[in-house]
């Protein structure tokens, strides 16, 4: 079954509320931008580098169009963002992170739980996602919202792990 990615722009938020909503192609250009910002904040470095920080309009674009995703919107600005898509009988979760000064307002765990609705209404047993080894706190901030690790693998041309998979899942 084949989801289209919506186009239409979305209606504007009152001032101070945060919405969540899915994102649409209008979207793209200022998600890459709090995708590529978010993960230049992040607390180190990771080898090998992540490639979100090469997010672009075009590149997530055709994620949205490909999967979906989520936005978090404070007054009214994209503060935080979920891709999704899906992969076998779990929602496949990606760039889920907030701009730096909007982190520690709960953003991530409303953008899960709209991850959770999606992965519901497509009839799905679990989500996944992948965190870096070196950022155990992202470990650690997901098993808050329910993930625990399933395993573990190497980036390609690595010999040792690098991320760890975690999944959700779902009543």
């Amino acid at each position: 079954m084949a989801f289209s990615a919506p186009t239409a722009d979305p209606p504007p938020s009152p001032a101070g509320a945060v919405v969540v909503r899915a994102l649409t192609l209008a979207d793209a250009e200022p998600a890459a931008e709090v995708i590529r910002a978010a993960f230049a904040a992040q607390s180190r470095a990771t080898t090998p580098p992540s490639s979100a920080l090469r997010e672009t309009t075009e590149s997530v674009a055709a994620k949205i169009a490909a999967g979906g995703g989520f936005g978090a919107f404070a007054d009214a600005r994209l503060a935080a963002v979920a891709l999704w898509q899906v992969d076998g009988d779990a929602l496949l979760v990606g760039r889920v992170c907030a701009m730096p000064e909007c982190r520690g307002r709960g953003l991530t765990s409303r953008l899960i739980a709209a991850c959770e609705s999606a992965a519901r209404a497509r009839g799905l047993a679990r989500l996944r996602l992948r965190v870096r080894l070196e950022l155990p706190e992202n470990e650690r901030l997901f098993s808050r919202e329910g993930f625990v690790r399933v395993r573990t693998e190497a980036h390609p041309g690595f010999d040792a792990p690098t991320v760890a998979i975690l999944e959700k899942p779902l009543p």
